[in-house]
């Protein structure tokens, strides 16, 4: 003897609290995903930030003191070369800077380097074109 299955029909308070469960569990998969509740990124600027007309009040014959003064500590300081000051800037925007639209600077696009002589003078400046001009 085979006995049937009978469904009894559910109450109508278990079909809607199952309803009400599952389109919770559903709007909380699709939040998730959205860009509201994202993570807060900040800035990432690294390097000294010059310009085309910062870097132009540099000049041929200036001592160290007088580049420090206007361009403020270089990125790099090579202890294998120590007449050679490198500024580089590379910048990744967070989410303050894609508010504002800033584009990233990658891969040291921004480099700087002047040359220093044995008296620790400004002998020759290179980079000046792949500063940005403001």
């Amino acid at each position: 003897m085979i006995k049937t299955l009978n469904f009894r029909p559910l109450s109508r308070t278990s079909a809607l609290r199952k309803i009400a469960i599952t389109s919770m569990l559903s709007a909380a998969v699709a939040m998730s995903g959205c860009s509201l509740l994202s993570v807060y990124k900040i800035d990432l600027p690294q390097g000294t930030a010059i310009t085309q007309t910062q870097a132009q009040k540099i000049q041929v014959g200036m001592n160290q003191n007088q580049v420090l003064y206007i361009l403020g500590s270089p990125a790099i300081r090579d202890t294998l070369e120590p007449k050679r000051w490198d500024y580089i800037y590379d910048y990744q925007a967070g989410t303050e800077g894609r508010r504002k639209g800033i584009a990233d600077v990658k891969n040291a696009s921004q480099h700087l380097i002047i040359y220093f002589d044995d008296n620790g003078l400004v002998n020759r400046i290179e980079g000046i074109d792949s500063l940005p001009a403001s």
